[in-house]
């Protein structure tokens, strides 16, 4: 679609495809390209929008819905229709090769060991390579925890299964470069980030979390996804307490 507003600025400026060109320092055709439609980068909006003597917004004024729109397709790498068909590899591959940062956030995460045997002795590894840990496990005796019991029908054992699931990370939550709390916020998605992966898993009402969609995203300058739930997992860190390993 021709980009009409772009042409109507040349004409009220009196100048030329040639003359815009010049003073972004691009090719003649490649401003023809911008008057058919096609959105330029960023800094040759604001240089084109300076020497017509009008604003970039309103020369193009959904390039910045369509670059977050661009950078979040490209931010997913796949999608996965339930978490349980996240392949074991996968899992594996992405905790063994974090070099920075792992962060989690579930209610129970039993899963997380039964999908990765010896997990406590994989995460001392990546400790003892650096790697910041932070796992977030929801209170087995919050609020939070006993509704989602109720909404899955599972006969008040989400609680149990939580401290169960504790039993697995009761050296780590003393460990250096490890911490280990207990959040009781409505989980709207469980989340595991492994440096600049992560793999997100959104829940459905009255639905377990190993029959919801997962979604593994790649960090992206501009992108929305990834900066999205990581900003969502540290609202919920900083609202958490400190588990250091003992009875909950």
């Amino acid at each position: 679609m021709r980009n009409e507003r772009l042409r109507g600025a040349l004409i009220k400026a009196g100048t030329t495809v040639d003359a815009v060109a010049e003073a972004v320092g691009v090719d003649p055709k490649t401003v023809e390209r911008w008057m058919n439609g096609r959105v330029p980068h960023r800094r040759h909006r604001l240089a084109a929008a300076r020497h017509l003597g009008t604003d970039d917004d309103y020369l193009w004024p959904h390039a910045e819905r369509h670059t977050a729109a661009t950078a979040g397709h490209a931010e997913l790498i796949e999608v996965f229709p339930n978490r349980a068909s996240v392949r074991r590899e996968t899992w594996l591959r992405l905790l063994c090769g974090a070099r920075s940062r792992i962060d989690v956030l579930v209610f129970s995460g039993t899963f997380f060991a039964q999908a990765q045997p010896k997990v406590a002795a994989l995460l001392t590894d990546r400790l003892e390579a650096g790697v910041q840990v932070r796992l977030c496990f929801g209170a087995p005796d919050s609020v939070a925890v006993a509704i989602r019991d109720r909404e899955e029908g599972i006969a008040n054992t989400l609680g149990a299964k939580v401290r169960s699931s504790l039993t697995y990370y009761r050296r780590l939550a003393t460990s250096s470069g490890c911490e280990v709390r207990l959040h009781s916020t409505t989980l709207y998605a469980s989340l595991f980030r492994y440096d600049d992966e992560m793999i997100i898993n959104p829940h459905a009402y009255s639905s377990p979390a190993t029959a919801n969609p997962c979604l593994h995203v790649h960090r992206l300058p501009g992108g929305p996804l990834f900066d999205h739930y990581a900003e969502s997992f540290e609202r919920v860190w900083e609202s958490a307490c400190r588990w250091h390993g003992g009875d909950v």
